[in-house]
């Protein structure tokens, strides 16, 4: 059966909000019980044991796999729970891109994205016509004049990522077996802007037929960069032997300068805006990864086009989406698509 026909079948009155255990997965449990959801815990072999220490996170059931490749094995089991699934970063990573993108199992958002996020040629092409401004790409690493980042195809947590100040040091740190992308070192100060975008209502800020939501920002904890820095610099840090890594280790909850919120929705409208145009649209969260210029310009140097890991700071809500709901958490706000989807019978605009 396809999507749609699967969903005709789904008895609305028992959703099921379904998720792989792990990155938001509490977020986003919680989220379907404050909406009155039950919900579907993904793991592997066993249960996990340190959701009995969270029970307004924990799922209301567990689903135990061996293997999280295999999920489309048990699509008929999910059909039958009326299951919707949510993505997230560990869900896909888990999971494998392709073998995410070809489930049969109703999802929330619109997985064409994948193709587009995962590959960050096409990343580039999405966001560079989309008006946004993004570091510069050094083709030729022999061009490499100014401190660079290199990044390598679907890392995912910062792991992989280096910096090299010039062709010689780019040598030295280079897996030419795997393929990568190299960008100038953008100095400034580092926001990951968390939105919602709903093609289904028109309460918030007007884009397209539907409305777009600023519902937190964070910034990311990255070891062993964000402590290192206080032995000396990155040169002096590598003749000590230590080599500086952008893996992420925890959030910090941030606000911006409040005459910096237009810049932010402005971003935000025109990158959905050309999601319409080149894949068919983004539904629900999202998130910008940007750096703050000392001209206070943003660059956008990632896109993550589902629910990232900084909004679990914010279960609680935050200091932007208490202005749209009290307590307002980007999980719940995924229950309330859902919810509201069912009610105006467009759950076929949300899910794929």
């Amino acid at each position: 059966m396809g999507i749609e026909e699967i969903i005709s079948s789904y008895d609305k009155k028992d959703i099921r909000i379904t998720t792989v255990c792990s990155h938001s997965s509490l977020q986003i449990f919680n989220g379907a019980r404050k909406e009155g959801f039950k919900s579907i815990g993904i793991a592997i072999k066993e249960e996990p044991s340190f959701y009995k220490a969270f029970p307004l996170g924990k799922p209301d059931e567990f689903f135990i796999v061996e293997n999280y490749k295999k999920i489309n094995e048990y699509s008929s089991h999910f059909h039958k729970k009326n299951a919707i699934i949510i993505p997230h970063g560990s869900f896909v990573e888990y999971m494998g891109a392709e073998n995410f993108f070809k489930m049969n199992i109703p999802t929330f958002g619109n997985k064409s994205v994948l193709q587009w996020e995962s590959d960050r040629e096409k990343e580039r092409q999405w966001l560079e016509e989309a008006g946004i401004k993004m570091p510069e790409i050094i083709e030729d690493a022999k061009d490499i004049n100014k401190p660079v980042i290199v990044k390598y195809y679907g890392a995912k947590g910062g792991r992989g990522f280096f910096i090299a100040k010039d062709y010689n040091d780019f040598k030295k740190k280079i897996d030419e077996s795997k393929p990568y992308i190299i960008q100038e070192f953008l100095i400034g100060t580092r926001y990951y802007i968390h939105y919602f975008y709903s093609p289904i209502q028109k309460n918030g800020y007007p884009v397209g037929n539907g409305s777009l939501q600023l519902l937190s920002i964070d910034r990311r904890d990255e070891t062993n960069i964000d402590e290192a820095h206080r032995l000396g610099s990155i040169s002096e840090l590598e003749d000590m032997g230590i080599q500086p890594t952008f893996i992420v280790t925890g959030n910090i909850p941030i606000v911006l300068r409040e005459s910096l919120l237009p810049k932010v929705f402005d971003m935000g409208a025109r990158v959905v805006k050309k999601a319409y145009q080149l894949f068919g649209g983004l539904v629900g969260p999202f998130c910008l990864e940007t750096v703050v210029t000392d001209a206070l310009q943003f660059r956008v140097f990632e896109i993550s086009a589902r629910i990232v890991a900084g909004t679990n700071l914010f279960i609680s809500g935050s200091p932007y989406s208490d202005l749209i709901q009290p307590s307002l958490s980007t999980g719940q706000r995924i229950a309330q698509e859902i919810k509201v989807a069912i009610e105006r019978d467009k759950l076929d605009k949300i899910l794929s």
